[in-house]
């Protein structure tokens, strides 16, 4: 495909403004527009669970680029607009304000969207999300001092929302439908790391619990909720817990019903190859939204601002063909408390775990290997750890378990093979 001169970009986050950056970057002298369902810039997403709910994080900091940027590189933004209709035969976008963008390549970095509790009362007032500016800024007044919070999901997210409920002296109980918390990002050990803090910190931690209703009289006052057994069946037993407010963070779906609607493949997400294009080689796909393939870990959809970025950058370099397959290592982060946890690589799939402790209260590392190599080091309060894991599992090397477990050993001396 020659270099396109009219690229459209549907999605405002931390991927789109990567792309503008990189496109511009790269030398396209051609048109950028820039689509948002929402009213805001492109901005950072992380903050809001953790330092902007805490109220220590300023709106305009959010924002990953000032409106200058986009100003200064002649990026066209269509915010508070979304994009319903891709005609992949005419190359045109169709606006929900009317308008019909052409274009030579189109990128689809339209993220994920919450996924909504499926109970009795989810729609009572008092109920929350934690995805967007607007969510937090319709939690926030709701977030005082003595207030009774129900936490739906142990996840990251939840876990996040509830340290901060807790730091701003809610009474805060976590429900989680697993048996552990974190059950599809981190492993058992880190999991239980986690609980006990939680706990420590006074969050009432529900596992195994489904929400059976939301209940009040137009406004959350209540949750009833059924436990399960040992065995982890549903028990005949049902509870109410008092809630002032209900925070739900249960995951979320990717955003691909334009792709869907246009016949573009889909998974988990809308499919692209290792250079973030679609079937169509006009179209391209990055960040939450893109299903792609990885040399180490199969086929997978990331959820995480190092994928979102990366890959807007394989997107750019791609557009303007110079593409490599994209195959970075994932990372992630979370801060709750005092506790920074850093991973890098992938939990899932690994058959041992090791556990080396760290140098003060709350730290620690958890390293993952699977069929003898190190898959994932999950690091509390310990950069180090983190960094050494990560340069470790990039390099395709693995250190002697044996070893890492004994915090006596300085990492740097550890064997790798």
């Amino acid at each position: 495909m020659a270099h396109p001169e009219r690229i459209v970009i549907v999605g405002a986050g931390h991927a789109s403004a990567q792309l503008c950056e990189s496109l511009r970057k790269g030398g396209h002298g051609g048109t950028i527009t820039l689509v948002g369902e929402e009213a805001w810039l492109p901005y950072q997403r992380p903050p809001l669970s953790k330092a902007y709910l805490m109220g220590d994080f300023e709106r305009e900091r959010l924002f990953v680029r000032p409106r200058a940027f986009y100003e200064d590189a002649g990026i066209e933004l269509r915010l508070g607009i979304r994009a319903e209709a891709i005609d992949r035969a005419a190359r045109t976008v169709r606006l929900s304000d009317g308008t019909v963008l052409p274009y030579d390549a189109l990128a689809l970095l339209t993220g994920a969207r919450v996924r909504p509790l499926d109970c009795p009362g989810a729609s009572l007032t008092g109920v929350h999300y934690v995805r967007g500016i607007d969510d937090i800024d319709g939690l926030m007044p709701a977030v005082a001092e003595g207030k009774r919070a129900v936490v739906v999901g142990g996840g990251y997210i939840g876990l996040e929302a509830a340290a901060v409920l807790r730091k701003r002296g809610l009474s805060v109980t976590l429900l989680h439908r697993s048996p552990r918390l974190l059950s599809r990002v981190a492993s058992v050990e880190t999991a239980r790391f986690f609980e006990h803090l939680h706990r420590e910190e006074g969050v009432d931690i529900r596992l195994d619990t489904t929400i059976r209703a939301i209940e009040g009289a137009g406004r959350v006052e209540r949750v009833e909720i059924e436990r399960r057994d040992a065995d982890h069946v549903a028990s005949d037993a049902h509870e109410e817990i008092p809630a002032d407010l209900v925070v739900a963070g249960i995951g979320v779906l990717p955003n691909q019903s334009l792709a869907v609607d246009s016949g573009l493949p889909t998974e988990d997400g809308i499919a692209v190859d290792a250079t973030c294009r679609t079937v169509d080689p006009a179209i391209f796909a990055a960040g939450d939204v893109a299903w792609h393939p990885h040399g180490r870990w199969g086929d997978i959809r990331l959820e995480s601002v190092q994928n979102a970025l990366d890959q807007a950058k394989t997107c750019a370099a791609a557009m303007l063909g110079e593409a490599a397959p994209y195959d970075a290592t994932p990372w992630f982060w979370s801060d709750q408390y005092d506790v920074k946890l850093q991973s890098a690589g992938m939990p899932q799939g690994y058959d041992r775990a090791v556990w080396r402790a760290g140098d003060r209260p709350r730290s620690g590392s958890c390293w993952l290997y699977a069929g003898g190599r190190l898959a994932c080091v999950e690091a509390m309060n310990d950069p180090r750890a983190y960094m050494t894991g990560k340069r470790w599992i990039e390099a395709g090397t693995t250190p002697d378990a044996g070893a890492v477990g004994d915090a006596a050993i300085p990492l740097k001396s550890v064997t790798v093979s």
